[in-house]
Formats: structure tokens, C-alpha cells, sequence
């Protein structure tokens, strides 16, 4: 028992950690050193989840956690990097699903659990929810230093 139980514990442990928001506040706790080597300023705006130009990457991470995506690129003369930070909105749509299907070639056939199912025209219309992703803020690096930034509000 206690041999099937130590993993289930440790499985679950790791699903409970794995959906702990991440913060500005679990951010700094993970990476002290990093925190520490920031200006009183930029501790300051770091705290609050807030960038300034001049940062370096590892105070933009402390502030806004991982980027979704960074795009290299030499813009103007000089080598630069953008992070894109993306947030999923949910929509609710309607859609229409029809069509014929015939007991051949049936998903389940093969098992034997076509029972109830007849072949035939059907359609069905309802909500559905979809996830859609959008870019809600980007930063912009030049020599590893916060050049602009832009953040939806």
C-alpha cells in the first residue's frame, strides 16, 4: 500500500505546485541573488511587476516571469531581442457540425461498442468555448538592456 501511495502523494504534490500562480513575490523568493544585485529603484519596481528602460533581462523575468516567445532581430544599426508575453481569452462561439456517417469505418466498430449508434444525417448546433491567444505586452532589448516596452492595460 505505502508503495503505491509514496508515488500518488508525489504525483499529486507536483500538480499542486505546478498550478501555484507565478508572482513578481515567488519570482524573487526562487532567484535571490538576481533580486539583490538590482538597484533600490528596480528592486522597487520589480516588487510591484513593473519594468523601466535600462533593466536587464534577469530584472525583466523577476517583474513579468518568462516570456512566451523572443524574436532576435538587428533593427537600426544595432542587434536587438524581443520578448512577447501572450494571455489566452476565452470566446464563446456558435458553430454548426453536420454531416452523414455510416457504421463504416465507425471510431468504435473494431471494439464492438457500436451499439446504439446509427448511421445516418446528423447535425448539432450550440456554444463552444475557444482559447484565443494575443500578445498582451512585448519588450524590446538592446545589449541585454530594456529599450522600449508595450503592455495592453
Amino acid at each position: 500500500m505505502s508503495l503505491v501511495v509514496t508515488p500518488l502523494l508525489g504525483a499529486l504534490a507536483l500538480l499542486i505546485c505546478s498550478c501555484t500562480p507565478s508572482t513578481p513575490q515567488t519570482r524573487i523568493q526562487e532567484r535571490p541573488g538576481d533580486f539583490a544585485q538590482l538597484s533600490a529603484k528596480q528592486k522597487n519596481l520589480v516588487s510591484r511587476g513593473e519594468i523601466d528602460k535600462g533593466m536587464s533581462q534577469s530584472a525583466v523575468s523577476l517583474a513579468w516571469g518568462s516570456p512566451s516567445g523572443r524574436v532576435e532581430g538587428f533593427r537600426d544599426g544595432e542587434y536587438s531581442e524581443r520578448w512577447n508575453y501572450y494571455g489566452q481569452r476565452a470566446v464563446v462561439t456558435h458553430s454548426f457540425h453536420g454531416g452523414y456517417s455510416s457504421d463504416f469505418g465507425h471510431p468504435f466498430r473494431h471494439r464492438g461498442y457500436h451499439r446504439g449508434y446509427h448511421p445516418g444525417y446528423h447535425a448539432d448546433f450550440g456554444p463552444e468555448i475557444v482559447h484565443i491567444p494575443y500578445r498582451k505586452a512585448s519588450v524590446w532589448f538592446v545589449d541585454g538592456r530594456v529599450n522600449a516596452w508595450e503592455r495592453l492595460q
